[in-house]
């Protein structure tokens, strides 16, 4: 056998931390890490935040970023170890053996300079490929990843495609130059099923074409299987185990990776509607401030105490518009909102307190939810402070209540935001809105942000505070297995209008509307085969139509 073209070797990456009050000192993130690529073979790298995925991907480039150091081991790429290159060699690597496409082609392509121009920069500063060869090959791969007029997409700015496009533009950017290995960060983790299933079959059948070797990012277990021939799985920077697809999907051997291929096995039995709903929306039209078209169209639902509706669609479908007009954020053109049994004022400002304490809502990013200055105590009693005059000892001890409901304890009362995990954040902000002893609670994509362990953490949480707190749960996603775990109805929305409306079992049953089984269809699924067999169905439909 030839040599792997990428070969790593006890590999150590490091940083230095800050903590308050003490002395600066290094840390060992990624502990001695080694593994294999050949030619034409994709490598998986999964794990949850923190794992050090990324963090190796990156070290294939020898780069660090953000202060971290390769302190030790070896990166061999094509017969030579890339760690002991000087500046000049790097620079010649980067680009040209190695690239990289990352999680957000929005925030990483230039909005005042052409697609092309950026797709074709390496290939020609690297020396690759003249300019006008470089154009053929971008166009080429435009056409090979499936993107629209392939012969004139590149002259369009970035802003002025979507972005399953762009993501496939920055895919076909990092092929241009011939690379011999492409690091895929997360590439579609931030997209919606029915554009992740195109970018997937697009990457896939690119990467079967070019022969290039790849390293696959991502905490989607399901996504890896599709693209991957062997799977990493990591965790604290530690190798858990390394196998084949098949063997880690259907034969995992350590605990960790066990826990990620069942993840998601939560069994919800939907609960039927009794008494009047808390929530009615009626009729409801809206349109943004300043525009001539409507975003929501006649929409229609119904939520009743204890249950949990489901509002799911994809980017632009009306859910995350649907929640402004429920909270008073945006004031419909037509329709109203009655809450609680009564018809609740379209804005905002005219509300009453009491409408604003049993109506809350949490937030998809609790990063940016929270004050970083407050400790977890003051974050969850400001509610008791507002609603319910709380102080002193009585503050404490509803405050120490809340943090064992959402199982964190005592210990976390006096921590500040950044000492705390993702999941940890986002149970101090599921403390904060029940707080206030709410009918209801919006749920806006509250853990496409977190990893599928902690994530599904979370929605088990929130399942048994339900019962405890007898809640209804407005919950707003685009995946389709979350709808699954938790909903007791759902309304799977379509170009700002419902689309499809009932209790999960209607729902989810056939026959479906067009768009409510191509978004069932565009789930990945855990097992061998299921991205070709969704490529061959789509190809039959095309023929047939």
């Amino acid at each position: 056998m030839s040599d792997p073209q990428l070969k790593v070797r006890d590999l150590k990456i490091g940083a230095t931390v800050y903590p308050p009050g003490e002395k600066p000192h290094d840390i060992e993130i990624v502990h001695g890490v080694s593994f294999d690529l050949e030619k034409g073979k994709v490598l998986g790298l999964i794990g949850e935040s923190g794992a050090g995925k990324s963090t190796i991907g990156l070290a294939a480039m020898a780069y660090g970023r953000g202060g971290v150091k390769i302190t030790g081991g070896e990166v061999w790429i094509n017969g030579r170890d890339v760690l002991q290159s000087g500046t000049g060699d790097i620079r010649k690597l980067r680009g040209a053996e190695v690239t990289y496409v990352s999680q957000s082609a929005a925030a990483s392509f230039n909005p005042a300079k052409k697609i092309l121009d950026q797709v074709v920069e390496a290939a020609v500063e690297q020396k690759k490929f003249s300019r006008k060869e470089a154009e053929a090959r971008a166009r080429d791969l435009f056409d090979k990843l499936g993107l629209p007029n392939p012969e004139t997409i590149g002259d369009r700015y970035p802003h002025q495609v979507s972005g399953g496009q762009l993501q496939r533009c920055m895919t076909a950017l990092a092929l241009c130059p011939e690379p011999d290995l492409v690091v895929f960060d997360e590439p579609t983790t931030a997209l919606d099923v029915t554009t992740q299933i195109d970018v997937l079959m697009a990457i896939k059948a690119a990467i079967r074409e070019t022969g290039v070797a790849a390293l696959y990012i991502t905490h989607d277990l399901a996504v890896v299987a599709q693209v991957s021939d062997d799977i990493m799985v990591l965790r604290h920077g530690n190798m858990v185990e390394y196998g084949s697809v098949d063997q880690i999907i259907n034969a995992p051997q350590e605990d960790y990776t066990q826990a990620l291929v069942s993840v998601r096995s939560i069994e919800h039995a939907e609960k039927e509607s009794a008494g009047d709903p808390v929530l009615s929306v009626r009729n409801i039209t809206a349109r943004y401030k300043g525009t001539q078209f409507d975003v929501l169209h006649n929409v229609n639902v119904d939520l009743y105490p204890g249950q949990t509706l489901a509002v799911v669609g994809e980017s632009g479908s009306g859910k995350s518009t649907l929640a402004r007009v429920i909270t008073g954020l945006l004031p419909p053109r037509e329709g109203e909102i009655e809450f609680a049994g009564r018809t609740l004022s379209p804005d905002l400002a005219g509300r009453s307190r009491e409408d604003l304490r049993e109506l809350q809502m949490i937030y998809q990013m609790a990063d940016v939810a929270m004050n970083p200055r407050q400790t977890v105590g003051t974050i969850i009693g400001r509610p008791l402070e507002f609603y319910f005059n709380m102080s002193g000892k009585e503050k404490r001890k509803r405050i120490i209540e809340l943090l064992d409901e959402i199982e964190l304890g005592e210990d976390f009362m006096d921590r500040y935001p950044a000492e705390l995990s993702g999941g940890q954040k986002q149970r101090v902000c599921i403390a904060r809105a029940l707080a206030a002893k709410p009918k209801m609670i919006i749920c806006d994509e509250v853990t496409s942000a977190l990893d599928p362990l902690v994530a599904d953490g979370i929605l088990k949480l929130l399942l048994n505070l339900q019962k405890i707190e007898d809640v209804a749960f407005l919950f707003i996603t685009h995946d389709l297995a979350t709808v699954r775990a938790i909903s007791d109805t759902i309304a799977v929305m379509y170009q700002g209008k419902v689309q499809r409306y009932g209790s999960k079992t209607q729902v989810l049953s056939p026959p479906f509307d067009d768009y409510t089984d191509l978004l069932l269809s565009s789930v990945p699924e855990m097992r061998l085969g299921w991205l070709e067999e969704v490529i061959s169905n789509r190809k039959m439909e095309s023929a047939g139509n």
